[in-house]
């Protein structure tokens, strides 16, 4: 039970501070990364100080020895780029560009009702399906890893 409220309680901090910071509004974001044009910086201060808290977080919590809700830490063991990372980061990449959202601030935008964060939605969890069938034909992941749309699913 303390896992479950605490992923509510992180998922509602985590979604409160991506609209505070104006990381839901995609104009926002797509002004970020429109620098030879009108280029808003202020969503750099936003990556840098939540980088700098996470530097800094990470290494204390790592100190504990064990999660709270968990009798482990469970950490990534693979080290290797290989060309599905490479493709689906730019994949991210060139979405994020296009349309000014990422996974996170749209399942925050989904509060709003707005058109384009449902749109965005739907679209990503009918590729999250797309990719699981086709994890499931490839089976690519040498460690057994489930595919996004299960870990959306909880059945892993």
């Amino acid at each position: 039970m303390l896992g479950l409220v605490g992923s509510f309680c992180s998922g509602l901090l985590f979604a409160i501070g991506l609209s505070i910071a104006g990381m839901t509004l995609p104009q926002k974001v797509l002004a970020f990364l429109d620098v030879t044009g009108d280029w808003d910086p202020s969503l750099a201060l936003v990556m840098i100080s939540s980088a700098g808290i996470y530097l800094v977080l990470h290494r204390l919590v790592l100190l504990r020895g064990q999660p709270l809700a968990s009798p482990k830490f469970y950490m990534p063991t693979r080290r290797d780029i290989d060309a599905p990372l490479v493709v689906g980061a730019a994949m991210f990449g060139i979405g994020w560009g296009l349309v000014g959202l990422c996974p996170g601030p749209a399942v925050a935008a989904l509060a709003s009702w707005h058109e384009d964060a449902l749109v965005f939605f739907v679209s990503m969890i009918a590729g999250m399906y797309a990719y699981g069938t086709l994890n499931v034909i490839g089976s690519h992941d040498p460690d057994g890893g489930a595919s996004a749309l299960d870990l959306l699913l909880g059945k892993r």
